[in-house]
């Protein structure tokens, strides 16, 4: 294959063709787009090709950071909005520290439907503002990340993919889950009940383990009996709750998967005269808002929601301006949120 005659200016066809690639991955390279996945020895060939054809590698360069300055949209793609209040506050923090750093954020909600997930790439990732995606999910789970977003900056929220190819930040459900246990264990129970969500999801499974965790750490053998899965709302709490509080040997605590089932739980102790946290102890999981009105207010483990947005938008800023590709999964800490809920067991 000849070189181009250097009566003309070379092109990224002319890189292309000596360096056995597509005029795009040339684009890519040359452009420094942050997220390409092209691998090393192909961006130094690309790279070596131009400079000895004599194209201006290095204006490029400059002109990609100037670019990358200039972009200030980003897309923040989630596939459901109103199930729960959860993904606003997400949206609020990804807006507020996109703000910070002078852009703006577009949300479109997808309701997990492809069709539509395709036709806001198909209009918004050629953008000329564009600066890169936030890919979230309301549920935390593993996910395939979209062929559309394979030469696009992007940071997943509350998901991941099993290889860790893409920056993520999820919460850490496990810790979240022991620090509940334990702060029960400490205030010395040691028979607890544990009304979780539906297994299948992931956020449940986590949750469990953090429980398990916190048993073992105190030398407290792990009874199944005490275990019931629920679908994370107030009835769900309330009828398991009754279950717990009706066996023989009942518990003298219940930590509770999410706050709608705690509120369910303390209807439940109610109806069988237990006062909280005097006869019974009470911690529920995502410190929504009620849970500081409740009688008692709850004591709780918060739901990193908006501290999770900040960081997307955050690193996704980052990554652009700096030309770099992060790969890293965060596990954002759900702290304890102490309330008037528990108490030491009765003597």
């Amino acid at each position: 294959m000849t070189r181009p005659p250097r009566t003309r200016r070379p092109t990224m066809t002319d890189i292309a063709k000596l360096a056995g690639v597509s005029q795009s991955t040339v684009s890519l390279v040359i452009n420094h787009m942050s997220g390409a996945k092209v691998s090393r020895v192909t961006r130094e060939t690309v790279l070596r090709i131009a400079r000895e054809l004599g194209y201006p590698v290095e204006r490029h360069a400059h002109l990609a950071a100037a670019q990358a300055q200039a972009r200030n949209l980003i897309v923040y793609l989630t596939d459901e909005l109103t199930t729960s209040p959860h993904a606003m506050q997400t949206i609020d923090g990804a807006k507020d520290g996109a703000w910070e750093h002078d852009c703006l954020v577009a949300v479109f909600a997808t309701r997990g439907d492809p069709e539509v997930e395709a036709a806001v790439f198909a209009r918004m990732l050629d953008h000329p503002a564009l600066l890169g995606v936030i890919y979230s999910t309301i549920f935390t789970r593993a996910v395939t990340v979209p062929a559309a977003l394979a030469a696009t900056p992007a940071v997943l929220l509350n998901c991941h993919t099993r290889d860790r190819g893409r920056a993520a930040v999820v919460p850490s459900e496990l810790l979240g889950g022991y620090a509940a246990t334990m702060h029960l264990i400490e205030n010395g129970h040691s028979r607890i009940g544990f009304i979780n969500g539906e297994h299948w999801i992931e956020a449940a499974a986590e949750r469990l383990k953090g429980y398990r965790q916190a048993l073992s750490t105190a030398d407290i053998p792990f009874d199944p009996v005490l275990v019931r899965s629920g679908d994370w709302q107030v009835a769900a709490g309330y009828e398991h709750a009754l279950g717990l509080l009706d066996l023989a040997q009942r518990p003298t605590a219940l930590f509770c998967a999410n706050d709608l089932m705690a509120i369910g739980a303390l209807d439940a102790a109610r109806e069988r005269n237990l006062a909280v946290p005097r006869d019974l102890s009470i911690v529920g999981y995502d410190d929504q808002d009620i849970a500081r009105y409740t009688h008692p207010p709850l004591t709780t483990v918060l739901l990193p929601n908006y501290e999770m947005g900040r960081w997307a938008a955050d690193s996704l800023i980052a990554q652009v301006r700096a030309n770099h590709t992060a790969r890293a999964v965060i596990k954002m800490e759900c702290p304890l949120v102490v309330r008037d809920s528990v108490a030491p067991p009765p003597v």
